[in-house]
């Protein structure tokens, strides 16, 4: 698996990262069909089957129900392997979301994944955006805190996953790390986001390459091949799905 700069971070990720919303939820989700939670043995055949891949780029969220916890017990003794990315601001109480980018929000959301992934240092930290980027860039604490955290040494990068080109413009020029952008064949708008942010050495990760489920192997590798794109982060709980989108990314 092809590894790629995350901007001007000093992080190294594989250019496809496995999304796992999977792990640990399966309530209030737009997948095309139904699943059922992976038990412990199942997601760690899933996790050997992505280091095997050469994935080393892990995403997480508190929204994402029980992910962080089973992740965490996992990987435990195999640490230095993986790019751990988690999320603050969005929280999940099992029907329905609930957003809060406050100081005291963010930093126990931040104690929480540590203690969560069990681990000192979360590689990678991203505001989970409600979709009102602008507000939460420039009338939050969010950003501050988490460059706070980032300076105490328990965050290596920290950014957000946004959801309006605006957003992430902004983000750029306020001197994120690395965003999170929704790219695939039908949703292209945020390639001038993409591009502005590969000019200013900001780190650029892909969602929803596959449309949550809706599109197919032509739009991953159009997402992946785009310039400036660091990794395209693909969901799934079935190591068959995994390995044909790790060949259709080393195809591309």
């Amino acid at each position: 698996m092809q590894q790629r700069p995350l901007g001007n971070s000093g992080i190294t990720v594989s250019a496809l990262g496995l999304g796992t919303v999977k792990l640990g939820r399966n309530t209030s989700l737009r997948y095309p069909s139904a699943f059922t939670i992976p038990n412990r043995s199942e997601a760690a055949q899933l996790l050997d089957t992505a280091a095997d891949l050469g994935i080393n780029l892990l995403d997480t969220a508190p929204a994402y129900g029980s992910s962080e916890q089973l992740l965490g017990d996992i990987l435990q003794g195999q640490r230095e392997k993986w790019v751990l990315t988690t999320k603050v601001g969005e929280s999940f109480d099992g029907s329905v979301s609930r957003f809060d980018f406050s100081a005291a929000a963010i930093t126990a959301s931040i104690t929480r994944s540590l203690a969560n992934l069990r681990t000192e240092v979360l590689d990678i930290v991203l505001i989970h955006s409600s979709g009102d980027d602008l507000a939460i860039l420039e009338h939050s604490a969010a950003l501050d805190c988490l460059q706070s955290l980032k300076a105490q040494g328990l965050i290596r990068a920290v950014g957000i996953s946004h959801k309006t080109i605006a957003g992430g413009l902004r983000a750029i020029e306020l001197g994120c790390d690395v965003i999170m952008a929704t790219l695939n064949l039908a949703e292209q708008q945020q390639l001038a986001v993409i591009a502005a942010a590969q000019q200013a050495g900001c780190g650029v990760l892909v969602k929803k390459a596959l449309a949550s489920g809706h599109a197919g192997s032509a739009s991953l590798a159009f997402a992946s091949t785009c310039e400036g794109v660091s990794s395209v982060v693909v969901g799934t709980i079935n190591p068959q799905h995994l390995r044909a989108n790790a060949e259709v990314v080393e195809r591309s």
